[in-house]
């Protein structure tokens, strides 16, 4: 038994370890996905401010625009620090959302219809900032598990909306207008908390490292089957407030596992570092010869790196751009990325696919009113939805690595049947059944959330990561188009249209009631035939990128990262 660390030197090493900066990234996360309750609190937004269901589909769409184009997000990154991003981020946040909670609550005047899009895309937004902070960073940090890393920390952004709403229940009871507040002020700040503990760190390779992830992995799935039971449980029991925030307090301390988690490996990792060190000092020459030998061959290496990059210097931008791509794994610079073939083909993609997700996820709140289901229900699907989103995501993060290592299974492949699954969820909204609304809950949460992590993974795999927190914001710039598309001038206009005409049928016109609703499964029918047609051209266009990139993923795609990652460890020993 070694003798325990001092207090305050070990807490430092725990603050600046990057097993603790992954923790935090958990937390950051964890804030980051309070566009998915737009479900729950838009009805407060309809009713308080007498918006028709296409205005509603159009604040959804400027939701969708804030928290999909991340690009300012990534650039902002490529010349600033971590903090800079987080503290950014949270202060949009904070804004955005605040904003609202005063329209909604008519603490200030009625806005403008462009006045609260304005409010929700500037909110929305500042999720891409701590999407960049934390896991573009996590990447970095952890590249050779970056689909494990990408699969948890998008989970957690999928549970956001459970979590969010146990607190929200335990805090404010069910007053829906009071989780807008909360979602202003506990997301920016977990942000400002945590944001110098999340940076980028020197590469180091740990044999341990997947067994880690598991724990995470164990700790984040009994989190989400919590959440699933105390939200079935409040669906069929009616829970007192001290019920409410016994659950919120569960939900709490279970977040906090991981660090417990990351303190554990910091004290092991720290009783390493200090046996090396004594190691160090008792023994002479023999390192040294050994710190020459590995010097020299860092020193080859950097060498070999600066005279490719004098060789890319002489090559002209217009070459370099259209004709003297690298390799697919190789870093492509942000420019050679977005006009590939393969990058189009994820945009045509994840236009399809996210657009179809999202359109269904923000209508799912008038989806289960149209269908008679009570409000109690309706917040049930949506918590379904966030639930079965995160699982989407971890099942996509961790699965599809093992398939990859394992069996050269290609992402590509796996994002296609995703999306084929999400075309039988909207067919179950589009052609309903008693019941069926859950089963297309669970569906359509799941492939929603499986489709980041493998978009995130394709791309950083493809184009490299020196410019990986620009790419994966522009890797996204699809889903916001295909929002517009298909929820502001599809789906929106075809519900309205159907809700006149059941005015027309009792005598009344539009102006006759504040706010438009229609009641029957008739009411989104031939909106969500429309949608799983798209979402399945979404699908047949990803094969495409399957049969490009079918060699690149029959070889070793991280055997760069396992080179780097011994070189560190020979230039420290």
């Amino acid at each position: 038994m070694g003798e325990p660390p001092l207090p305050l030197p070990f807490a430092v090493h725990v603050i600046r370890g990057r097993w603790f900066s992954l923790f935090a990234s958990f937390l950051v996360m964890t804030g980051a996905g309070a566009t998915y309750l737009f479900g729950v609190y838009s009805k407060e937004i309809k009713s308080s401010l007498g918006y028709d269901q296409t205005t509603l589909n159009l604040l959804g769409f400027f939701k969708d625009l804030g928290a999909n184009v991340g690009v300012l997000s990534g650039l902002i990154a490529e010349i600033t620090p971590t903090w800079f991003v987080l503290l950014l981020g949270s202060a949009l946040n904070f804004t955005g959302y605040f904003m609202i909670w005063l329209a909604v609550t008519n603490r200030i005047s009625k806005p403008k219809v462009w006045q609260m899009c304005l409010y929700i895309c500037i909110g929305a937004n500042s999720q891409n900032f701590a999407n960049t902070g934390a896991l573009v960073t996590s990447v970095s940090n952890f590249p050779e598990s970056r689909g494990v890393v990408l699969g948890l920390l998008k989970g957690f952004t999928g549970l956001s909306g459970a979590i969010m709403t146990q607190i929200y229940s335990a805090v404010y009871g069910n007053d829906s207008k009071s989780l807008i507040l909360l979602i202003a002020w506990l997301p920016a700040a977990i942000s400002v908390v945590f944001v110098y503990t999340i940076r980028t760190m020197s590469l180091v390779r740990q044999p341990n490292e997947l067994r880690l992830f598991y724990r995470f992995l164990y700790v984040s799935v009994f989190l989400a089957l919590f959440i699933m039971a105390m939200t079935i449980a409040q669906n069929l029991v009616a829970f007192s407030r001290t019920a409410y925030a016994a659950s919120a307090s569960v939900v709490i301390f279970l977040l906090f596992v991981p660090l417990f988690i990351s303190i554990r490996e910091e004290l092991n990792l720290w009783k390493q570092s200090n046996q090396i060190d004594v190691g160090n000092l008792k023994i002479n020459n023999p390192d040294d010869v050994n710190d020459r030998d590995n010097t020299g061959y860092s020193q080859n290496v950097t060498n070999v790196t600066n005279s490719k990059e004098e060789v890319k210097r002489k090559t002209s931008c217009f070459a370099n751009v259209f004709l003297n791509k690298p390799e697919r794994g190789e870093d492509y610079t942000i420019l050679q990325a977005l006009l590939s073939t393969d990058m189009l083909i994820l945009f045509i993609s994840t236009f399809c696919g996210l657009g179809t997700s999202l359109t269904a996820v923000d209508n799912l709140g008038q989806i289960g009113e149209s269908l008679g289901y009570p409000p109690k229900t309706i917040k049930s699907f949506v918590s379904l939805l966030s639930i079965w989103n995160y699982f989407g995501r971890i099942f996509s993060g961790f699965v599809s690595e093992i398939l990859l290592v394992k069996y050269k299974f290609p992402r590509p492949l796996m994002f296609s049947l995703v999306l084929f699954l999400s075309c039988v969820g909207l067919l179950m909204i589009a052609f309903p059944i008693p019941g069926s609304v859950y089963v297309a809950s669970i569906i359509i949460g799941f492939s929603f959330g499986a489709q980041l992590p493998l978009i995130f993974a394709i791309i950083s795999e493809l184009f490299g990561l020196k410019y990986y927190s620009t790419l994966f914001n522009c890797g996204q710039l699809g889903s916001p188009l295909g929002t517009y598309i298909l929820n502001v001038k599809v789906t929106g206009p075809l519900y309205d249209r159907e809700a006149v005409k059941e005015l027309a049928k009792k005598g009344l016109t539009r102006g006759a009631v504040k706010e438009l609703i229609c009641m029957g499964s008739h009411c989104y029918r031939l909106s969500f035939i429309i949608l799983a047609c798209v979402c399945c051209f979404g699908g047949l266009a990803s094969l495409i990128l399957v049969i490009r990139t079918r060699e690149f993923y029959n070889g070793d795609i991280y055997k760069k990262f396992r080179e780097r990652g011994q070189v560190s460890q020979l230039t420290k020993s």
